[in-house]
């Protein structure tokens, strides 16, 4: 249909009276252009697999969103979803490949909350995170969980501040520098007046086989990556970033319930293309996309991890990223938090 009307404006053109023929061969030269952007957007996605690069290594919360995702998606799009774990620097790197192949639709990445932090933390970044990525779609978010080996001597979130408080070499592990969970840390420590060891991995996977190891006493992690763990009963949980209570831990406070009011720092997944996209096949994935999280196999996959599914419209996850990027900025200011 797209090209029938490109074709019928290049009649119309030609029938116009131009001044000059340099003109009409202008005009000429326009609508030839938009032809093959028209029928490559009809073709889509016929050619080949898709290919979704997750910015993080197996096992993590960002790789299991993704793996939960894409057989729907394919199944609606009738083309393979192969998977990419390209990890690296908080997600950089990973995002930096998905940008580097072809803006054509077939390449688009899985991205977690450091895709906002980024900007501030890491200056010279090969790409601008507001210019260069068009957001797909917002997939959910969810609480963050401080939790322990079970062997530590922190029984109660309480104990953790004591000791803090008391500055006695409090370790605690996230995914990475300048990860959600370590600028939610560091807001604590500095509200709190207290001390915190940070020890950064790289990932979810590590973290966690760290973490029920007992290789680190305290783990800040996602629902999604805790509540297996915590079920098995190798990590116990003490508290939870967001504002209320996750409903499947109803005994687990919040920050904010310890004497910290306010106090909130959701953990978040999102898919990205880059802004060269064309604008029809941004709409149609976003449009898949939201059929996946409709899909109550998905949604229930996710919503038992402690996913609020968000989905939506391009517009809404610009707008939540945008604020992400604003709001963590002035943490990684105020604490003069640096990358690896």
């Amino acid at each position: 249909m797209r090209i029938a009307l490109a074709s019928s404006l290049f009649i119309y053109i030609m029938t116009l009276t131009s001044p000059t023929l340099l003109n009409r061969l202008r005009m000429l030269t326009l609508c030839l252009c938009w032809l093959p952007a028209l029928a490559w957007s009809q073709s889509w996605p016929t050619k080949q697999a898709l290919k979704l690069v997750v910015v993080f290594p197996p096992g993590g919360s960002a790789d299991q969103v993704a793996r939960i995702i894409a057989p729907t998606l394919a199944q609606q799009l009738g083309q393979s979803v192969i998977i990419e774990n390209k990890a690296g620097a908080s997600g950089v790197i990973g995002t930096a490949s998905m940008l580097n192949a072809p803006a054509d639709g077939y390449t688009f990445a899985m991205v977690f909350d450091t895709h906002g932090v980024n900007p501030s933390l890491m200056p010279n970044m090969p790409y601008d995170t507001k210019k260069d990525l068009t957001p797909l779609m917002l997939i959910g978010t969810s609480a963050m969980m401080l939790t322990t080996f079970t062997g530590t001597d922190y029984k109660t979130f309480a104990d953790v501040l004591a000791a803090a408080k008391a500055k006695k070499n409090v370790a605690f592990g996230t995914i990475g520098n300048g990860s959600l969970g370590h600028l939610a840390m560091a807001l604590l420590a500095k509200n709190g007046g207290m001390e915190f060891n940070h020890i950064p991995y790289k990932g979810g996977g590590p973290l966690m086989a760290d973490a029920i190891a007992g290789h680190v006493p305290l783990a800040v992690g996602t629902v999604f990556l805790s509540k297996p763990h915590i079920d098995s009963k190798r990590l116990r949980p003490l508290a939870v970033t967001s504002a209320k209570r996750v409903a499947d831990f109803p005994d687990v406070p919040t920050i904010a319930e310890a004497g910290y009011p306010g106090f909130e720092a959701p953990a978040w997944w999102a898919l990205v293309a880059s802004a060269k996209t064309p604008p029809e096949i941004v709409k149609r994935l976003n449009e898949e996309l939201n059929k996946v999280l409709r899909n109550p196999e998905v949604a229930s996959k996710l919503s038992a991890q402690g996913i609020d599914l968000a989905g939506g419209s391009v517009d809404k996850a610009r707008t939540f990223i945008e604020l992400q990027i604003d709001t963590w900025s002035k943490v990684v200011k105020d604490n003069n938090i640096k990358p690896d």
